[in-house]
């Protein structure tokens, strides 16, 4: 009887590697990619390639993988919304769960709700009492529709019981501009975002939606330690392949991702991106990855998000 494991190519990878991307050079995601592309090329003596292709929400790069050889020299490197944009393109080619196979998690980077620091309030707890003082009067600024962040809020308000006007906006940088300008009065983003706005004073974090606080910013409170429970919201990217590449090559891939994980330069560049390290193993990646589809799907549901 042979092996699946004698089955997978002892020589992989045989070939440079190609990590796409499905979103613009320069953004957080890419950057990440990066950083991680280039320890994995040092383990696995192959050059490491990154192939960007943004359009449709990630929808494009994955299915450049979903229809390369499936021999593990193609890898999908993607964020939160794998999870959540699905719903809004109901005749991809692919289907995202049957068709790819979780690596794993690499990192997470918290979501944090900023206000104007026009608004009178110093916590969350100040916001809630405003916000249910002013229903629908605040203006949130969304990363788009179906984003994390526009889930994120509607998370919130089904948890805190206020309500908002919501504007989207195309992306995350548009989003905190809106709220600096003040045509918004706030938004949930990631400290890469807003970071430097925070501490300059021109805009104001009232909470870390997240387990922990953030490693950059350690003195906002997360939400649990102000006394709002189950508000966990992060921006978390992930490593796919073709649901047919084998279980060896996928193992070895993730011991490359966890070792590049490891390195101390690795991790400090995450880290000053507001990103934590995190490489699950394949299962757990994978149970983490359909949660994530389930949890925020129920949001959308509740909150009636639709494609348009």
């Amino acid at each position: 009887m042979v092996s699946g494991a004698a089955l997978a190519q002892p020589d992989w990878p045989s070939k440079p590697i190609s990590i796409v991307v499905p979103f613009a050079a320069g953004g957080g995601t890419d950057l990440f990619a990066r950083v991680l592309g280039a320890q994995i090329a040092k383990s696995l003596g192959q050059p490491v390639l990154i192939d960007n292709r943004p359009g449709a929400s990630g929808n494009i790069g994955a299915e450049a993988v979903y229809r390369a050889a499936p021999d593990g020299h193609a890898v999908l490197y993607t964020a939160a919304s794998f999870a959540t944009a699905t719903p809004f393109y109901p005749k991809l080619a692919f289907d995202a769960q049957r068709d790819f196979r979780v690596v794993t998690i690499a990192a997470r980077i918290p979501h944090l709700l900023v206000v104007h620091p026009s608004l009178p309030v110093k916590s969350v707890k100040e916001f809630i009492a405003l916000a249910k003082k002013r229903p629908d009067t605040l203006v949130f600024a969304s990363t788009g529709m179906g984003s994390m962040g526009h889930l994120t809020l509607e998370l919130f308000q089904a948890r805190a019981g206020v309500s908002s006007t919501v504007v989207h906006y195309r992306g995350a940088a548009p989003a905190a501009t809106a709220v600096l300008s003040g045509e918004a009065s706030f938004s949930f983003l990631v400290p890469p975002v807003m970071q430097q706005q925070v501490k300059a004073g021109k805009l104001r974090a009232l909470g870390t939606a997240a387990r922990e606080r953030a490693a950059v910013m350690p003195d906002v409170a997360t939400f649990a330690e102000q006394g709002l429970t189950e508000i966990e919201a992060n921006q978390w990217h992930g490593v796919f392949v073709h649901a047919k590449v084998p279980a060896a090559i996928v193992d070895r891939l993730h011991r490359a991702i966890v070792a590049a994980l490891a390195v101390p330069e690795v991790r400090a560049r995450l880290a000053a991106e507001g990103g934590e390290a995190v490489g699950l193993a394949p299962n757990e990646a994978t149970a983490f990855y359909r949660d994530e589809i389930v949890r925020w799907g129920a949001v959308m549901q509740r909150a009636g998000i639709r494609p348009d």
